[in-house]
């Protein structure tokens, strides 16, 4: 190495005559300049990314829907996007005021507050009487006739597919379709006071809760019974969402209420078992929790999803058409006593957390 190459080096190099102050940089110590490079660097790591927010409609499904739809709206209104939200007049969950989004209402027929009530009822004595083809054709005439699927589903750019790999079948997807099933189960919270207290007091037997979701208030006043008195004769405590006529076979430890913590029960070490109708949401919730379901379909896509479940040993299916005393303690008693059941739920709980 040359003596100038060793004295360029060892020594800050000589501003020229004439340069301007601002060069002071050169001759500054190379422990000062790394301290401001190092601040300049934290400072521009602390300032977040520039993003563009979007001005986007939303036209959502009412009912238990709405549950997971606010999650992702909440989401996006954190991350600065505008968001729109058209509703009906008699919309049951969807409030016209929020912080979240401006609603656009839609004022709807009356004769709808009554549409699912009547169609429910239909339904279901349908389902105790025997379904044909023929009673088949009159509900679809009568009640499902006027939806209908539009085509501008199919200029989607990406589907939010609210089902989980560990849930469904095997099936070809496009790479548009992103699974986001679960994502709105959370961990249990602490029960209400009173509600625990009628938990522990279960002891060792544990809970068994039941619900039929926000849609169904009540059964058949004859199912309703038959199921009362199956409850009453179980060890087990019982928490039973159920707004019709009070059952006259009801048991003293049966708690009947209008609504209930749904995901602090699940997720509750004293449950053991959940009688429901088999809702996306109820479904979703028991595998995150690992609780097994005795499931009884009612509509929709619930007969789908109990299928799933039965098929992984997960849950014990009766149809509203099979259902009576007999029928409902032997399902309860398999889910109760045969250890497979609760072994396989957790197992998919399992996977599925393990997804997040």
């Amino acid at each position: 190495m040359s003596a100038s190459t060793r004295s360029s080096l060892s020594s800050p190099p000589r501003s020229s005559p004439g340069a301007p102050a601002a060069a002071g940089l050169e001759t500054m110590p190379l422990s000062r300049v790394c301290g401001i490079l190092v601040l300049l660097s934290v400072g521009l790591i602390s300032i977040p990314p520039p993003c563009h927010g979007g001005n986007i409609l939303v036209f959502p499904i009412d009912g238990s829907h709405w549950i997971n739809m606010k999650l992702l709206l909440e989401e996006l209104h954190a991350r600065g996007h505008s968001l729109t939200v058209i509703r009906g007049s008699n919309s049951w969950y969807i409030p016209e005021e929020s912080p979240l989004y401006t609603s656009i209402t839609i004022q709807m027929d009356e004769g709808l507050e009554n549409f699912f009530d009547e169609y429910l009822q239909e339904h279901m004595k349908a389902l105790r009487d025997g379904a044909s083809i023929l009673a088949s054709i009159k509900i679809t005439k009568d009640f499902l006739s006027m939806i209908t699927q539009g085509s501008f589903y199919l200029d989607a750019d990406i589907w939010l597919f609210r089902s989980d790999f560990v849930f469904d079948f095997p099936r070809p997807t496009m790479p548009n379709v992103i699974y986001i099933g679960g994502y709105q189960c959370k961990p249990a919270q602490p029960l209400p006071a009173d509600l625990e207290q009628f938990v522990q007091s279960a002891g060792e037997h544990g809970v068994i809760i039941m619900t039929l979701g926000t849609l169904v208030n009540a059964l058949p006043k004859e199912a309703a019974d038959e199921i009362a008195s199956v409850f009453a004769k179980m060890p087990q405590k019982v928490i039973w969402r159920h707004k019709g006529e009070r059952p006259s076979t009801l048991g003293n430890n049966t708690l009947i209420v209008d609504w209930m913590p749904q995901r602090d029960l699940l997720g509750h070490p004293q449950t053991k078992v959940f009688v429901a109708h088999g809702g996306t949401n109820g479904v979703q919730e028991a595998i995150y929790h690992g609780v097994p379901v005795v499931g009884i379909p009612l509509f929709f896509d619930q007969f789908d999803n109990l299928v799933r479940l039965r098929d992984r040993g997960a849950a014990k299916t009766i149809q509203l058409g099979d259902l009576n005393g007999q029928s409902f303690k032997q399902g309860l008693q398999e889910v109760l006593l045969q250890d497979s059941y609760r072994q396989n739920m957790q197992r998919l709980s399992s996977l599925h957390r393990d997804q997040q």
